[in-house]
């Protein structure tokens, strides 16, 4: 028998959340305490792997946990968990383990395979949509095209009541207009259920205005908003002044901001059936209350101090949020418990965007759970199980560019990204361990779909037809059994990209789609570029270009670096708009602007695109001839700090503070509100014209400094509640003003 090999970088099997929950459970106080330290010495002991698929790690000198994760390679039961101590199986070496131990995701339910060899002249019968109200944030209907009429929308004389929800207590309210336009997306890989922006692109659905109606198409009358709707007064929009009036932080946020994931909105002409008026369960209300609860406790903390208990607490609220059927509030935490676990892994330092991620997992998990702990009856926050989504008939893709990935713990790959003819986006996804080599491998490397033959390079500038297509809600692309794919020619990328990310396109499809627009060169700025985008009448706002991934092995700096180097040159660039910058758009790939004089002379067989992480830009592909005219003119203002938040906006300070809240707890958070800064701060975002936001600003440094104590200076009670209350409407405003903002910029 071969004995089994050690290796200190083996990954170990994810864990389901059920079983590291009650592992912690299991734990005394005592070994509570000591659990994450425990945790953390395991980062660098060795695991033995066996042929078995069996893994051994030695913990001290007379114990040794054992993992036998069943066929499908997770944990699922507490007997595939075995320590040789004496406590076992209530010991601090299988608990310690076992959180080591990845999350397992919550997979969706496996639909029949489609035949091996289906008949060419036959269409397999479309699929039975999932009922709306079951499973409206489930993802994409199962034809090409689903008809909007048949997802129900809450009725024009549902109204939200605001029992439950004002009585957080007294904070200033958020007045940002709804809007049904999506802001540009945010990052690689971002589920839509953990979206880094309210406004954000489907599956999760179109925004709806949180009186429970649609925001986008002909609106319902005035008459179909809820009366505690009416009497709230609105604020204009991000730069109006005013102060706001006091009512509950999570009523006020709700109902003026769109949340991701809801029903999309009514198609005119089209009737719509009214939505289930049905409140959640009272079961349901007590799941959605654990979660709450666990979810305050873990803000009150920070992620640097949320240790396993903590997240054990999340875990089996979590649990018990899917044994009462809330998927979506269920899907959430256990996104916060992955940005948690990311956020305190020493290897994923070099992760970008960290603290905006969490944020955006927190707000999601808090604003559904504080919802339905108040039985609010949108059917939306239930949710539904994912679900993969058959094509009724082949699909025929074409390639658009190619994006490297470097993910937390060390991971790397690239995603494909690909469009069909009516403006859906798909992806192919080949990530794993390896980090920015292994990225910088993957983007030639064999595309891993079945029995199709070509890589990565070949697709992203050719085509793809797939018969038998699986495809997940996030618009991945399964090599699912019975899938059969067959390269085709591309078309060119000017068809493919859209000069300008017109709002209409922009969540048109299963995968978050790329901002494209056409720019010109103005300077070089270090290792980022300052551009200016063309418009076709007026003069364009002032943008950058900075680098998506700075390490030597990828091909981002260079390019850059050489598209500085060439002032007055115009390319048409796509890319991703930073979440916290959105003066800054992270470029994926270039090409030629067509009819343009100066732009970009690409080879034939890069089918007028660059790869920026990949394809190394050489003079050969400039404009040949004297250099590229100086810009036109452009003044100081016009150019944007490397550090500018939205349009320079004191908003900053605003989104410092709720990140700091996030990552650093509840005493990290008050210390803005105990020094001398807090006035000057609240000042400008007054003259900035966000009033609001200075009100939330002050409310929650004040919420987070306020701690209450008896007469002999000790605790007393527990407003984890009040605090968590403030931070989330803090944070919806924030989103949806920042949003508010990347459509005025990027939109036009």
């Amino acid at each position: 028998m071969t004995p089994p090999h050690r290796d200190t970088r083996a990954p170990l099997p994810p864990v389901a959340p059920e079983v590291f929950a009650a592992a912690v459970e299991s734990l005394t106080t005592r070994l509570r305490r000591r659990l994450d330290p425990a945790v953390e010495s395991l980062a660098t002991t060795p695991v033995d792997v066996a042929e078995d698929g069996t893994y051994g790690i030695r913990c001290g000198t007379d114990a040794r946990v054992t993992l036998a994760p069943g066929p499908s390679g997770t944990i699922t039961s507490p007997d595939q968990a075995r320590c040789t101590c004496l406590l076992s199986p209530r010991c601090l070496h299988r608990a310690a383990v076992l959180g080591a131990c990845p999350i397992a995701d919550a997979s969706p339910p496996r639909e029949p395979a489609p035949k091996p060899d289906p008949p060419a002249a036959s269409n397999p019968p479309p699929e039975q949509t999932p009922p709306a109200a079951a499973a409206p944030s489930a993802g994409p209907a199962p034809s090409a095209a689903p008809d909007p009429s048949a997802v129900p929308v809450p009725p024009a004389g549902d109204a939200r009541s605001s029992e439950g929800v004002s009585s957080v207590g007294p904070v200033p309210s958020v007045g940002l207009a709804s809007s049904s336009h999506a802001a540009p997306s945010a990052g690689p890989g971002t589920s839509p259920e953990r979206a880094p922006s309210v406004a954000a692109v489907p599956p999760a659905g179109h925004a709806r205005s949180a009186g429970g109606v649609s925001s986008a198409g002909p609106g319902p009358s005035a008459g179909s908003a809820s009366s505690s709707d009416a009497a709230l007064p609105a604020e204009p929009g991000p730069s109006a002044a005013g102060a706001a009036s006091p009512a509950g932080a999570v009523a006020s946020a709700v109902r003026s901001v769109p949340i991701a994931g809801s029903v999309p909105p009514a198609v005119p002409g089209r009737s719509v059936p009214p939505a289930d008026p049905g409140r959640p369960s009272a079961a349901q209300v007590r799941a959605a209350g654990g979660l709450w609860t666990a979810a305050s406790a873990v803000l009150a903390a920070g992620a640097v101090a949320a240790g396993a208990v903590p997240q054990a607490e999340l875990v089996r609220a979590a649990y018990t949020a899917r044994l009462a059927g809330l998927h979506r509030a269920e899907g959430a935490a256990v996104g916060v418990l992955r940005h948690l676990r990311e956020t305190r892994d020493p290897q994923g330092a070099h992760r970008a965007h960290r603290a905006d991620e969490l944020v955006a997992a927190l707000r999601e998990l808090l604003l559904v759970s504080h919802l339905l702990k108040a039985a609010d009856p949108d059917p939306g926050l239930i949710g539904g199980v994912p679900r993969n989504h058959h094509p009724d008939g082949p699909l025929r893709l074409y390639g658009v560019c190619r994006e490297p990935v470097v993910g937390p713990g060390d991971s790397g790959g690239v995603v494909t990204h690909l469009v069909d003819d009516t403006g859906r986006w798909y992806s192919l996804r080949d990530v794993g361990p390896g980090g920015p080599a292994r990225a910088r491998r993957a983007g030639t490397a064999h595309v891993a779909l079945r029995s199709f033959l070509s890589d990565h390079e070949r697709l992203s500038r050719g085509g793809l037809i797939v018969t038998g297509a699986v495809v997940a809600p996030d618009g991945r692309l399964l090599p699912e059994r019975g899938v059969r794919a067959t390269f085709a020619a591309g078309r060119p990328w000017a068809g493919a990209v859209p000069a300008t990310a017109a709002p209409g396109r922009l969540g048109s499809g299963f995968a978050p789609p790329l901002t494209g627009c056409d720019v010109r060169i103005v300077a070089a700025d270090g290792d980022e570029v300052l551009v200016r985008v063309r418009t076709a009448d007026v003069p364009g706002p002032t943008v950058r270009l900075a680098p998506a991934y700075r390490h030597p092995a990828l091909a981002h700096t260079a390019n850059l670096r050489r598209l500085g180097a060439c002032p007055g040159l115009e390319v048409r660039v796509l890319g991703r708009v930073d979440p916290g910058r959105v003066t800054t758009l992270r470029p994926v790939a270039v090409g030629p602007v067509p009819g343009a004089a100066r732009t970009l002379r690409l080879p034939e067989a890069w089918r007028d695109r660059a790869d920026l992480g990949y394809d190394l830009l050489a003079d050969a592909h400039f404009p040949a001839g004297a250099p590229c005219p100086p810009p036109a003119r452009i003044t100081a203002a016009d150019v944007p700090p490397a550090d500018a938040r939205p349009v320079d906006s004191p908003l900053r300070r605003v989104r410092d503070l709720v990140e700091l809240a996030a990552t650093g707890g509840r005493r990290a958070a008050a210390e803005p509100a105990r020094d001398g800064d807090r006035a000057a701060h609240v000042a400008a975002l007054r003259r900035g014209g966000f009033a609001t936001g200075a009100d939330l600003f002050a409310a929650l440094g004040a919420v987070a400094a306020r701690r209450p104590r008896d007469a002999f200076g000790r605790p007393a009670g527990d407003d984890r509640d009040q605090y968590a209350a403030q931070w989330l409407a803090t944070a919806v405003y924030l989103t949806g003003t920042e949003a508010a903002l990347a459509r005025g910029l990027w939109h036009r």
